[in-house]
């Protein structure tokens, strides 16, 4: 692997495991400012608890060696996740910066972080 696509992997990947750890911990935490969050957007509280398990299971997943298979979900649910958290954001009119920035920047990170991935956490298909 280049250095340069080495230093945008981990580079993406730190700011992916961050930002997805502690809106999962937050996530389960039930902060005020999580539940006016996803009770704004429509969504029930308990939402919070599937939401903070899944990106703290999805973290782990993409920073230990081997899983192939298990890293390729955690980054499809985490795409999952940022684009509609995007997506509701904009559905109910919200435009704040913060609204749209966060999920915006965790799917660059995503993308970036899964396309710079290493050949040995990367899924290989024979043909």
């Amino acid at each position: 692997m280049e250095k340069g696509n080495k230093i945008i992997y981990w580079v993406a990947t730190a700011l992916l495991a961050i930002g997805m750890l502690q809106s999962g911990i937050f996530a389960l935490l039930r902060t005020k400012e999580w539940i006016d969050l996803v009770v704004g957007l429509g969504y029930p509280v308990y939402f919070l608890t599937i939401l903070g398990i899944w990106k703290i299971l999805g973290v782990i997943a993409i920073l230990i060696p081997r899983f192939k298979l298990v890293k390729e979900w955690a980054y499809a649910g985490f795409f999952f996740a940022m684009t509609g958290a995007l997506v509701s954001h904009l559905a109910i009119g919200d435009y704040d910066v913060k609204a749209i920035l966060g999920p915006l920047f965790q799917t660059v990170f995503i993308i970036l972080s899964w396309y710079f991935r290493p050949v040995d956490r990367k899924i290989i298909i024979q043909k």
